[in-house]
């Protein structure tokens, strides 16, 4: 049995029920729902969850606002589940610190397997029992693992969680070459579902906070075709 507390926000009642059925054959049995926005302040007022699975339409309110006023409350991961699947919905999404971003119609099995790897990744974390006070460097750029703390000539950038978990994973393998579908499965934790717009979202982010000029990379390169690598100003590698 899983302990992990999960609320799920939907204004469709089949939509929470099939994914309450689906997350208890897969051993989660605290699971809460919600059908408006303000069901969900109700309900993180008095229980801290673990996850939120948060549609992006409902009837009083709308889903990119109400995770901002939930991020007041609480850090646990928020992923999005919406009809609405256009880049510039996605960059909203992932913009206020949404964790994943799940497009309707979707399978259950793909939504149970992005929960476990959330949860996954956060049991990997938790047992790292000393981690070290690694602080990367490259240019004006820092990144400083141990306060997972993205700063930019010294000054501290707001950076969510899965821009960060990405630019250090890069910043800790320097000029090797990673597909969009590897980057996906190494940051996201997910074996089958990959997912490469998101990579691409979040580099394209990344690039407008580090980069000097975002549209001409340096740091992040793009070899067509190929993936990304990271490249340490002062090296003569090129890409």
């Amino acid at each position: 049995m899983r302990s992990q507390k999960i609320l799920l926000v939907d204004d469709e009642p089949g939509i929470i029920q099939m994914l309450e059925k689906m997350l208890r054959k897969e051993g989660y049995t605290f699971i809460r729902s919600a059908y408006s926005g303000k069901e969900v302040k109700e309900k993180i007022s008095s229980t801290t969850y673990d996850l939120i699975v948060l549609d992006v339409m409902l009837p009083d309110t709308d889903g990119f606002q109400l995770c901002q006023e939930i991020r007041q409350k609480t850090n646990a991961p928020i992923l999005f589940l919406t009809a609405r699947s256009s880049d510039l919905d996605m960059l909203t999404g992932f913009g206020i610190w949404g964790d994943d971003y799940i497009t309707k119609p979707f399978n259950p099995l793909e939504v149970a397997a992005r929960i476990h790897a959330q949860f996954r990744r956060q049991e990997q974390y938790q047992q790292i029992a000393e981690p070290t006070a690694e602080v990367y460097h490259f240019g004006p750029v820092s990144l400083d693992k141990k306060a997972a703390q993205l700063l930019i000539n010294g000054k501290a950038i707001a950076c969510p969680a899965k821009e960060f978990e990405l630019l250090l994973f890069l910043a800790e393998h320097p000029k090797q070459v990673f597909t969009a579908g590897q980057l996906y499965e190494t940051v996201w934790g997910y074996d089958s579902f990959g997912d490469e717009k998101t990579v691409s979202i979040h580099i394209m982010r990344l690039r407008k906070k580090i980069e000097q000029d975002p549209k001409h990379p340096s740091l992040i390169v793009t070899l067509r075709g190929i993936g990304y690598k990271l490249v340490p100003p002062d090296t003569e590698d090129s890409p």
